[in-house]
């Protein structure tokens, strides 16, 4: 591959997201008017100026459409399980059910906000916690725009070790990591390091949207001890196991929260009256919907079933290996640009593997929760119908919105966009390129709305550049990682998966407004500590 890595060049691959992030940021569009611009302005790009010709362009197009159909599933599926527990009004009885366990208010927004959306990444990922995350909060008195921004920062530290560490393996087989060796346990415990930092600012970010002073001194001892389990905890088994190095400390985490809610500190009713986050007039005025009759641990079945199904299918052996044979994918030709940017052919491009997919898990958890709540009378004569059609019509509109940007970013990385981007910064920057390296790991995962997929498509960049710049590689891949993990939480396309739930869409741009101060800073730490640990 020769493509020219000049400032003109540079510019153009860069100029997609620009115009993404303008619209979205500046003029406040939806993603849904804002991807399919940003999608034809990076095959312009691709076509004038990375001699693409139309073949190539139209098979990287259909990676993305049949990428995009995978989100789709899980955002279709999430909101059905939204629509089920709302139809049985669930979500007011969790709201009461909590508020006993835990009268303390901050307590209880960190609870669903930064310590369940934190278990539900452990187990499915793919940005389910954000689309189960935000109802949930809805449902104790959040408002819809900030039901959405909090689980983006709970769910986020789980983004390399979390799915029970897909990203992570991506990592590994991108840099040509080998399990076991010096190299490999070096770069998880690095990558773990930076993320358990991140941890404990979403933990005090959460916080600071609640209550900001008030609500960081009232919040303190919680959030040193659930960041010590969950951002601790997985640096100590990314050097045993790193498949479970998210879930047992995001499990833990869920008890010890229960048990703060107990100490004196945090046992008795305390809340910000004026926080800027909450709408109590709203839950107050739901008070008549609840069901008298419903539990707590029944208003959970659907969530208790996506656990024992999403850990039984993944954890047993034997029933992954036979579930995982059937697979679905698409067939695509070898293309190459006229730069020798090449696309290997693919006789089953991205398959689907239904039976262990995270939407099939959410599909199975809807229905028997459906069928439950049904025999249980707390979903009347009508209500099944009126969960699929509201499942369906809340899903529609984001679906062009996640369809564009998935197809943006395949366009752009089938092009050769996304690797000139990469190569400017380092071969402008040299040896403070670490700097930003953790920037092209969050570049990567606000394109593609995955962790994963940045490390697929940087990891053996970065480890490429360490290596040639004479600096620590597993450094250098664990700020990369570590900044894919700060990405997702300003990814519009894992952003739509919880206004659609929250039914905001539309406000995506407001969504990264809130957050992007954080993660720019975040991101911009990460790769300062990552710069001084190399001339160390």
């Amino acid at each position: 591959m020769n493509i020219p890595v000049t400032p003109f060049m540079w510019l153009m691959a860069f100029l997609p997201i620009i115009v993404l992030l303008i619209l979205m940021l500046k003029f406040k569009w939806g993603a849904t008017e804002a991807a399919p611009l940003g999608l034809m302005i990076a095959i312009v790009t691709g076509l004038c100026f990375y001699k693409a010709d139309v073949r190539l362009l139209a098979a990287e197009s259909a990676k993305g459409f049949w990428s995009a159909l995978v989100i789709l599933i899980i955002i279709w599926t999430a909101v059905l399980l939204y629509q089920v527990g709302n139809e049985a009004n669930a979500y007011q009885v969790i709201r009461n059910g909590l508020k006993k366990f835990l009268p303390n208010e901050l307590l209880l927004v960190l609870a669903i906000g930064y310590v369940f959306t934190s278990f539900l990444q452990g187990i499915t990922g793919f940005g389910v916690p954000d689309a189960v995350g935000a109802p949930l909060l809805i449902g104790i008195g959040v408002n819809p725009l900030w039901a959405v921004v909090l689980p983006l920062f709970g769910e986020s530290w789980g983004n390399t070790y979390g799915t029970l560490a897909a990203a992570w393996d991506a990592l590994a087989m991108s840099a040509g990591l080998t399990q076991g060796t010096g190299v490999y346990l070096m770069t998880a415990f690095w990558t773990a390091a930076f993320i358990w930092f991140w941890n404990a600012v979403s933990g005090f970010a959460v916080c600071w949207f609640y209550g900001k002073g008030k609500a960081i001194k009232k919040g303190f001892p919680a959030i040193l001890l659930l960041s010590a389990i969950q951002g601790g905890g997985e640096l100590l088994l990314s050097q045993i196991n790193t498949t479970l190095s998210c879930f047992v400390p995001a499990c833990v985490s869920l008890i010890a929260i229960l048990f703060l809610g107990r100490t004196r500190f945090y046992g008795e009713e305390w809340c910000v009256e004026d926080s800027p986050i909450m709408n109590r007039q709203h839950t107050e005025k739901e008070n008549s919907q609840v069901s008298t009759d419903m539990t707590l641990l029944q208003a959970f079945v659907p969530y208790i079933l996506l656990s024992v199904i999403t850990l039984a299918v993944l954890l047993i052996k034997p029933l992954n290996n036979v579930l995982n044979q059937v697979a679905l994918g698409l067939p695509f030709p070898e293309t190459v640009t006229g730069y020798g940017r090449v696309n290997a052919a693919s006789d089953c491009y991205s398959p689907i593997r239904p039976f262990t997919h995270a939407g099939m898990f959410l599909f199975l958890s809807a229905v028997i929760g459906l069928v439950y709540y049904r025999k249980k009378g707390w979903i009347k004569k009508g209500g099944v119908k009126k969960v699929f059609v509201n499942a369906i019509s809340m899903t529609m509109p984001s679906g062009i919105s996640v369809i564009g940007l998935v197809m943006m970013s395949k366009v752009m990385d089938g092009t050769g966009q996304t690797i000139v981007l990469a190569n400017g910064i380092a071969s402008v920057l040299g040896g403070v390129y670490v700097l930003l390296a953790p920037f092209i790991g969050l570049l990567g995962t606000f394109m593609t709305g995955s962790n994963m997929s940045s490390n697929i498509l940087f990891g053996g960049f970065q480890a490429t550049t360490a290596n040639l710049l004479n600096v620590n590689a597993s450094v250098v891949l664990g700020a990369q990682s570590a900044g894919g993990a700060v990405g997702s939480t300003i990814a519009p396309s894992k952003i739509i998966l919880g206004t659609t739930t929250a039914n905001i869409l539309g406000q995506e741009g407001e969504v990264i407004r809130k957050i992007m101060p954080i993660t720019l800073t975040g991101t911009a730490i990460i790769g300062i500590i990552g710069y001084l640990l190399t001339i160390i």
